[in-house]
């Protein structure tokens, strides 16, 4: 049975970079699957190039670009912000920040982007015995997430643009040389492993999308406040959104969080 080979597709640069290798035929990886978390919960700029770059440019070399959603037993998709939203809902699957700074527990990659991806994988004939081949973006320059996540046992992950030697100004020159726009960074749009850059960039350019990220906050809040528990915010700050990103004053003077956590195709750290 010929191997399943597949690059798991996150919309930001790292796997837009193997996108144009493979339709350089520099790797030989024709299936790219992107788990898409929502459209109400993706970034929408991420969703944009996916649409307007992505498909278009994976269309015109032959590669199978597919999207992917969470799709549950009735046959309903199920978002992540529905999720969130949900009236009654007490599930925190994003790792939102406790009282302390540091993130809580999270199940959304493992529920939204890795049993997503998996399930197609399956579907499509991966097994334990005859496991796919899933290529992950990572660079060089965090080569130390490279082990972060142990591989399910129909899967066996790979990292070209390791065993290349790229960082990701390699894949910017890459994705650049083929003509294409440089990918923003990928991630759900009120991730809480944004940077505080970022969230300010969204207050200040994108006003709707942070006022929704806010509203998010709020329900999480007065969901705990009747379950008598203590608040959790979308940054390290330890005050709610509106108050923590101030787009007429300089940041908090904290240490940036690591951003694009979904570039690589899986958002894991």
């Amino acid at each position: 049975m010929t191997e399943l080979s597949v690059v798991s597709y996150g919309g930001g640069v790292q796997s837009t970079a193997l996108l144009v290798l493979a339709a350089q035929r520099k790797i030989e990886k024709r299936v790219f699957l992107f788990a898409n978390v929502g459209d109400d919960s993706e970034n929408p700029s991420t969703l944009r190039y996916l649409s307007e770059v992505a498909l278009p440019f994976a269309e015109r070399h032959g590669i199978d670009l597919h999207v992917l959603s969470r799709t549950k037993r009735d046959g309903q998709v199920e978002t992540l912000w529905g999720r969130l939203m949900r009236p009654g809902s007490r599930s925190l699957p994003i790792p939102v920040r406790m009282s302390n700074g540091a993130p809580g527990r999270r199940s959304c990659t493992t529920d939204f982007k890795i049993r997503v991806i998996g399930k197609w994988l399956k579907t499509h004939g991966a097994t334990v015995d005859d496991p796919a081949s899933v290529a992950i973006g990572i660079s060089v320059d965090e080569i130390h997430r490279a082990n972060s996540r142990r591989a399910d046992p129909h899967e066996s992950i790979v990292y070209p643009l390791l065993d290349l030697g790229h960082r990701r100004s390699d894949c910017v020159r890459i994705i650049a040389g083929a003509g294409l726009p440089v990918p923003p960074k990928s991630a759900c749009f009120f991730c809480p492993f944004r940077r505080p850059s970022a969230w300010q960039d969204m207050a200040r350019d994108e006003a709707a999308l942070f006022a929704k990220a806010c509203l998010l906050e709020d329900t999480l809040n007065r969901r705990r406040d009747r379950l008598g528990k203590d608040h959790v915010f979308l940054t390290r700050f330890g005050m709610p959104l509106r108050k923590a990103i101030n787009t007429n004053q300089e940041l908090l003077p904290l240490v940036d969080e690591t951003g694009g956590v979904c570039d690589s195709g899986w958002c894991w750290l």
